[in-house]
């Protein structure tokens, strides 16, 4: 391990990624998660992006909000396209043209560019070990096109495309992505930027391929206010229906308050307040049978942290 990583706000570098002009919605996430991705990084960087908000909210041609390099490519080209982005920056290190330090290489695609659409191409990074950092940031849909269901749209949750309500679970891709065996995977939240800058700065001194997945509450697609955008994003995590973990080679470590939930030691927030906050789920809460339907998320959520504990135990 390296050094222990200061999160005190104060001591967070004034570099800022994201300049005035960007075109997002009021409270949207992406920026402000590449906000912390600048502090930690610094502009030593190379952004590739996917299709997504982030992509259309980055300003008036000729001009862009982003203060690194961007790359923007297509939607399933997520994976090859930072990879070769990488080993080229190699090869110019390696024959004297390029000075060093390496620029950091790094993805900001959604979960549609990273569960679905750009799975196959992340996957095959991750197992040929790239050296990159894959960053989802998870609204939980295709926020950019209509709010169309997702691979990441929890269950019962309306979209353009189920608006009766998903009737499937949510993958648990950074589990998927833990199973590649790669450096360094880690699941953040907007609500906690401090943990999340922890986690970015962490994987900056890794080598090798590296995902952090950041849960990225969205105002216009789940239907709530724009400032609370942080309040939905804590409540996410206090009632476990989002969950802060990290693991290094392998080596799972969930984080607080994660961490207290799974151990029992605290009592999450009840699910309920956090359907009701969201417009997308006032279908479930007007069935006759939405206590069922509520009790069997909780379950799935306690079962998702039984199984971080055991995982984390069996190391």
């Amino acid at each position: 391990m390296s050094n222990p990583i200061s999160t005190r706000l104060a001591d967070w570098p004034d570099y800022e990624l994201i300049k005035p002009g960007t075109g997002a919605c009021a409270g949207c996430s992406s920026p402000m998660g590449l906000r912390v991705v600048g502090k930690a990084l610094g502009p030593n960087a190379i952004m590739v992006m996917t299709p997504s908000c982030a992509v259309a909210c980055s300003g008036i041609l000729p001009r862009a909000c982003y203060d690194v390099s961007v790359l923007n490519v297509c939607f399933a080209s997520a994976g090859p396209s930072a990879a070769a982005v990488s080993l080229a920056l190699d090869a110019q290190i390696e024959k004297g043209i390029l000075p060093g330090p390496k620029p950091t290489v790094f993805n900001w695609a959604g979960d549609g560019g990273t569960y679905d659409i750009g799975f196959q191409g992340i996957s095959a990074a991750a197992e040929r070990n790239d050296d990159f950092i894959h960053f989802c940031y998870n609204n939980e849909a295709y926020s950019n096109t209509g709010m169309q269901r997702s691979g990441a749209t929890p269950r019962y949750a309306a979209t353009t495309t189920t608006p009766a309500g998903k009737p499937e679970n949510k993958k648990n891709l950074p589990l998927l992505m833990l199973a590649h065996r790669p450096a360094y995977v880690a699941a953040a939240s907007i609500a906690y930027p401090q943990d999340f800058y922890r986690k970015i700065a962490r994987a900056k001194d890794i080598k090798g391929f590296r995902y952090i997945e950041l849960h990225a509450p969205c105002g216009p697609g789940w239907r709530f206010p724009a400032h609370e955008t942080a309040a939905m994003g804590r409540l996410a995590v206090k009632t476990g229906a989002w969950a802060l973990w990290e693991a290094e080679y392998g080596r799972l470590t969930i984080n607080s308050p994660t961490l207290q939930l799974a151990e029992g030691k605290r009592q999450p927030d009840p699910l309920e307040t956090y359907l009701q906050a969201q417009g997308r789920f006032a279908g479930l809460l007007r069935q006759p049978d939405k206590a069922a339907a509520i009790a069997e998320l909780e379950a799935d959520i306690r079962r998702e942290l039984a199984g971080l504990l055991a995982r984390g135990k069996e190391q």
